[in-house]
């Protein structure tokens, strides 16, 4: 699974705090971005970037959540953050789900806040056939 953006191309979007690493989360955007978009779509390798330079931003402002507002008298800091589990929780999950025009990631992001996974159905016969 090759790796499709970069840390410089994610840090251009995202504030990144000095001396950290974006490889986890681009890891991370990579293996959803290759299961669920590359796998089953057509996109071309540009969409497919954008689309993991967008996540792996939403994973990173998950693991540092982004500043609403400050405040100096009185000191305040109010973070863009809410207990949610979707990609719909930052601007940047919300872009990802956008660039995704196939619906991929939208999907499993309803699957997440529905508590329901799609698990394929089967049937096995464990009896003998008569004969």
């Amino acid at each position: 699974m090759a790796i499709r953006t970069t840390s410089d191309a994610v840090s251009a979007i995202i504030r990144v705090k000095t001396g950290a690493s974006l490889t986890p989360f681009i890891e991370a955007a990579n293996a959803l971005v290759t299961e669920l978009c590359a796998e089953v779509t057509t996109y071309n390798d540009a969409r497919l970037e954008l689309i993991e330079r967008w996540l792996s931003a939403h994973f990173y402002a998950i693991y540092d959540p982004r500043r609403e507002s400050d405040k100096a008298g009185v000191v305040s800091k109010k973070i863009q953050s809410r207990v949610d589990l979707g990609f719909d929780v930052t601007h940047y999950g919300q872009m990802a789900m956008r660039l995704d025009t196939n619906g991929e990631l939208a999907a499993l992001n309803e699957q997440i806040k529905n508590g329901s996974r799609y698990v394929p159905a089967s049937v096995s016969w464990l009896g003998t056939e008569r004969t």
